[in-house]
């Protein structure tokens, strides 16, 4: 699961959407991305994430340098029930374009996809994509009310990078979307068309009741900054066990972002769970 600026291949893919009332920032959702790349470009590449959001600043990229392991414990209590990283530092920015560092990426985060290409230039060579021009007109005409992130790496860096985690307000508070949409050519995705899907959703809340999904526990090295953005309970399932034994796939291996309200989230109705559409239908 995921949209690359050029060829590769992603596994073992964990994703996690939470929605939080944070003691500083309000209500808030939290977004966390993780896989195995493979980049099979001949140069640097990139992973294109689009954010249901109005603005992304880049201290809004939480540091997790502290506990690397994260999203894989929280993908391992998922399955249960159903070395130091570089912080985020600001690089260049200009109007609602930013380009900074986190961990082994360089981050691009634009309002306009189309305003990439010229923010490139503030990317240092050896981990500067090639971005075609109608996977970025793909994105300005399907996504226009969401935030770009393209997130930088080169072949060394691939193996080695940090999953990526970040706090945005929403469009919709009352449904937590999941960026899916795949796509590992460089070409824009084909929405509705049959994917491989083989990544773990994981969602949280901190408005559920006592006894709501499983209990997480974090490390005691892991700030209590970066701790206030996660969930104290998980719930979730893997999609590479969605098959009917017909084995016709199941309609979330699909090509299209995932998204649940709220409400079904709260009493634990993870079967319903839907593919969203652009406009969020």
């Amino acid at each position: 699961m995921c949209v690359s600026a050029g060829a590769a291949e992603f596994s073992s893919t964990i994703i996690y959407s939470g929605r939080r009332d944070h003691p500083e920032h309000g209500l808030i959702h939290v977004l966390g991305y993780q896989n195995s790349a493979v980049n099979l470009a001949p140069g640097p590449n990139a992973m294109l994430l689009h954010v249901p959001t109005r603005q992304l600043r880049p201290d809004q990229f939480i540091s997790i340098d502290r506990d690397r392991e994260v999203l894989s414990r929280m993908g391992r209590m998922v399955d249960r029930s159903s070395s130091v990283s570089r912080a985020a530092s600001m690089d260049w920015m200009s109007g609602d374009v930013h380009v900074f560092d986190h961990d082994l990426y360089t981050v691009v985060v634009a309002d306009d996809p189309l305003r990439i290409p010229d923010a490139l230039s503030r990317v240092e060579p050896r981990k500067r994509p090639d971005l075609t021009a109608d996977l970025l007109e793909f994105y300005s005409i399907m996504y226009s009310n969401h935030v770009m992130v393209l997130c930088c790496f080169d072949n060394a860096d691939v193996r080695e990078s940090a999953p990526i985690l970040l706090w945005y307000r929403p469009t919709d508070p009352d449904r937590l979307v999941m960026p899916a949409i795949d796509a590992h050519t460089g070409r824009p995705p084909l929405l509705g068309a049959p994917v491989r899907r083989d990544h773990v959703l994981v969602f949280g809340t901190d408005a559920a009741a006592d006894g709501w999904g499983t209990s997480m526990t974090y490390p005691r090295r892991l700030r209590r900054k970066t701790r206030s953005f996660l969930p104290d309970a998980v719930g979730g399932f893997s999609l590479s066990s969605l098959q009917v034994s017909t084995g016709t796939p199941h309609p979330l291996a699909f090509n299209g972002d995932f998204a649940i309200a709220h409400t079904n989230l709260l009493e634990a109705r993870l079967d319903r769970v839907v593919l969203a559409t652009p406009d969020g239908s």
